[in-house]
């Protein structure tokens, strides 16, 4: 049996070749322009899906690091605070024991002038503990309010927390409680700043127990320091491993995505050659016919 291949099966099977080695070529110039294997889905559905669950993942490693960036800017804050609170607390130490040493027969216009820089003292720490980060005190809880104390001392806040997310299922206080840092009733510091000054005035031989409470609530603020130093270390930790993860999505991410560059130069010089070859092979293959010349 003898299969007859007309002019027109000839030049139409050419074409095709052509067309197709013209589409390989123009999609391999289109990812050598753009550096991407995909721009659009269906140049590779599974390929798509993993970019847009990596991207997914980038995204949530993203906000991690901004929730421990955030986190960190409030405990700073509230580290510089209490380091400037107790100093101020060790200032009145001092001074007590200058009015102390003194005895009960010192000067009592000496007495009286330690305890009136004691209560300016006092009105600086009150000053401290209604210290704000992007206008939120930071010792107030969770609270609307402006502040977490008002001028005599008076606790304004709740006892919520600030937390921030840091890591899948993992949230990390990020404030400290007014009360918990200062204390509250007799033991806070603020009533016992305003004893120290009534008894270094009127009443000298109370500054001893003062002291000890003084040396108390002096502890309570170095315990808080303490661990909101500890917070400060876990959010570090946990910010650089979301940046790390992070770098990983994007490597992979890469390696979905990106083109190998070499490689792709390579495959479009031999499409390249390949298709002037088919256009050479066509051009001998199909040649004039009969019905070309009675045209």
């Amino acid at each position: 049996m003898v299969i007859r291949v007309t002019e027109r099966s000839l030049s139409m099977n050419a074409m095709r070749g052509l067309q197709a080695n013209q589409g390989r070529l123009s999609k391999t110039e289109e990812q050598l322009t753009s550096g991407k294997l995909i721009s659009k889905p269906s140049d590779s559905p599974t390929g798509t899906m993993t970019a847009m669950l990596l991207r997914s993942d980038m995204r949530t490693q993203e906000q991690y690091a901004r929730n421990a960036s955030d986190g960190k800017n409030w405990l700073n804050t509230i580290d510089s605070t209490l380091g400037a609170t107790h100093d101020n607390g060790l200032r009145v130490r001092d001074l007590m024991l200058q009015g102390m040493s003194a005895g009960a027969g010192g000067s009592d216009t000496a007495r009286a002038g330690i305890a009136s820089e004691i209560d300016q003292v006092r009105d600086a720490m009150i000053g401290l503990a209604n210290t704000k980060y992007i206008d939120r005190p930071i010792f107030g809880g969770t609270t609307e309010g402006s502040s977490a104390y008002d001028k005599d001392g008076t606790y304004l806040g709740d006892s919520g927390a600030v937390t921030r997310t840091i890591a899948e299922g993992t949230k990390l206080r990020v404030d400290a409680g007014g009360e918990e840092v200062f204390g509250t009733g007799d033991d806070q510091i603020f009533k016992v700043l305003s004893d120290i000054s009534d008894h270094m005035k009127n009443d000298p031989s109370k500054l001893s127990d003062d002291l000890d409470r003084l040396d108390k609530a002096l502890i309570t603020i170095r315990t808080a320091q303490a661990s909101v130093g500890a917070r400060s270390n876990r959010v570090d930790s946990m910010q650089q491993t979301a940046n790390d993860r992070h770098l990983e999505l994007q490597t992979q991410l890469t390696e979905v995505e990106d083109i190998d560059l070499p490689k792709t130069i390579t495959d479009m010089t031999l499409q390249q050659t390949a298709y002037q070859a088919a256009l050479g092979a066509t051009a001998k293959v199909i040649q004039p016919s009969l019905m070309d010349f009675l045209r």
